[in-house]
């Protein structure tokens, strides 16, 4: 029972940090695409606050797809994998 607690526990850890990581890295190539695409021309305003408002919509709709992609997917491979070796 401790080595599920402790598997839990560690699991939780590294799963955050790569979600933090992730999510990181993909908001900085998300920044650099609005940047290029500003330095381009055709947008209209300043800058910061196109990159801004550009940020804010990418981070609504990438924050679900990374809890589902770094938390939920392992944790069923793990629980699908103790199942099977455990109970088959």
């Amino acid at each position: 029972m401790i080595a599920i607690i402790r598997l839990v526990f560690f699991g939780f850890i590294g799963l955050t940090v790569v979600y933090w990581l992730v999510a990181l890295y993909s908001r900085s190539e998300r920044r650099e695409k609005l940047e290029k695409e500003f330095d381009a021309g055709g947008v209209e305003g300043v800058r910061d606050d196109y990159i801004k408002a550009g940020l804010d919509h990418y981070e609504h709709g990438l924050r679900r797809k990374l809890i589902v992609l770094v938390y939920i997917i392992p944790a069923l491979v793990v629980i699908a994998t103790v199942y099977f070796v455990d109970y088959q």
